[in-house]
C-alpha cells in the first residue's frame, strides 16, 4: 500500500453510510489532506447488508484491503491476550498498527483494550 492511511472499523463505515456529521468530517478532512481511508475486507461482512446506492458510494471511497497472513497472525495473538476483543476488531487493530496506527471507531472501549497489545494504536471516536 502506498501513502498514509487512516483505518475505519465497521462502526465507522456505518456512520459514514448514515452520513453522521463526525464521520463525514473525518472522511473529508482525511481526503483533503491526501490520506487514504482504508478498511480491511473482513469489515465488509459486518457492514454489508445488501446493496444500496449509499453503500456503493461509501465503498467506492475506501481502500478495502485483503489482510495478510502476518496481520491475521498478529490478530490471533491479540485475541489470546485480550479476551474481550472480537476477531474483526483485532484484525482492524493489527492492520492499523502496521501503518499510522490511527483507527476511527464507534466503540472506543473495545479498541482501548487492544491498545495493550498494539501500543502504536491510536483510537478515535467517530
Amino acid at each position: 500500500m502506498t501513502g498514509a492511511a487512516i483505518t475505519f472499523d465497521t462502526g465507522a463505515l456505518i456512520a459514514l453510510e448514515r452520513r453522521k456529521d463526525r464521520a463525514m468530517k473525518v472522511y473529508t478532512h482525511a481526503k483533503d489532506r491526501g490520506l487514504i481511508v482504508a478498511t480491511p475486507n473482513v469489515t465488509l461482512a459486518e457492514w454489508w447488508r445488501g446493496r444500496s446506492d449509499r453503500r456503493e458510494v461509501v465503498l467506492h471511497g475506501l481502500l478495502v484491503e485483503s489482510v495478510s497472513d502476518t496481520v491475521m497472525k498478529l490478530a490471533g495473538m491479540a485475541l489470546g491476550k485480550v479476551r474481550a476483543a472480537t476477531t474483526v476488531d483485532a484484525i482492524v487493530g493489527g492492520l492499523a498498527a502496521q501503518r499510522t496506527g490511527i483507527v476511527y471507531t464507534s466503540d472506543v472501549t473495545d479498541f482501548g483494550a487492544l491498545q495493550g497489545f498494539f501500543p502504536a494504536l491510536r483510537v478515535f471516536a467517530i
